[in-house]
């Protein structure tokens, strides 16, 4: 039976509770069995691959990283939301600094072109990782919308490090994405880039020019990192 028919006949008999992974067919889609830090070590691998920036910070510190990263890419103007941890953090911490920072938990329509033409970078937290595919993975809700992440030439992802998963398939799994599913999820998987017909790659045409990720550990870092 080919891997398509065998797809097919599973869902054709499937009358409820989790889908699990197929045991035979195709490549098995879950349970790496890798460990924390083979886990890490693979998703910076691929993020770095594709051009997207890795930045190690401790929970302690990542605001003082987060302000140098700024301040190294020249960003006046900060578009991040307002509740999230994540934010709030960063709006304590950057309250006294050189930096605008842009509310973004209103209607779209007061602040939609000022997003396009004059913010610098978006900063939003992150839902997880995917070590398989160095993918991030979050879902918009209305303090930190989408356009945060997919409209300023730069977006800062702040990621934990405890939330890199082996696969796709993990994620989905491990936080019930089919009994809760958003109306968006967004997969990032590197910063935007586009071809033209000469095969000429160019970055942030229809996107952020620039990913960085921004991993915060729970503990002291380590001379590896």
């Amino acid at each position: 039976m080919s891997a398509r028919n065998a797809i097919l006949e599973r869902l054709r008999q499937r009358a409820d509770g989790p889908l699990s992974a197929p045991e035979s067919d195709f490549a098995v889609v879950t349970e790496r069995g890798w460990s924390p830090d083979e886990r890490l070590a693979r998703f910076e691998h691929w993020i770095t691959s594709v051009h997207g920036e890795v930045i190690h910070a401790t929970r302690e510190d990542w605001c003082d990283v987060l302000a140098r990263v700024l301040a190294d890419k020249s960003v006046r103007r900060l578009s991040l939301g307002r509740d999230h941890p994540v934010a709030a953090e960063a709006r304590q911490a950057l309250a006294n600094a050189e930096v605008e920072l842009v509310d973004v938990d209103r209607d779209i329509e007061s602040w939609q072109r000022e997003q396009f033409e004059s913010v610098d970078a978006g900063l939003t937290s992150i839902g997880g990782a995917i070590a398989e595919t160095g993918s991030l993975w979050l879902w918009p809700t209305p303090d930190e919308p989408r356009l945060i992440s997919l409209v300023p030439p730069i977006h800062i992802a702040v990621l934990d490090a405890e939330t890199i998963e082996d696969t796709f398939f993990d994620v989905v799994e491990r936080h019930g994405w089919a009994n809760k599913m958003p109306t968006n999820a967004l997969l990032i998987s590197g910063p935007s880039k586009t071809a033209d017909i000469e095969q000429t790659l160019a970055y942030g045409v229809h996107g952020p020019r620039e990913l960085v990720v921004l991993i915060r550990h729970a503990s002291q870092l380590t001379e590896n990192l």
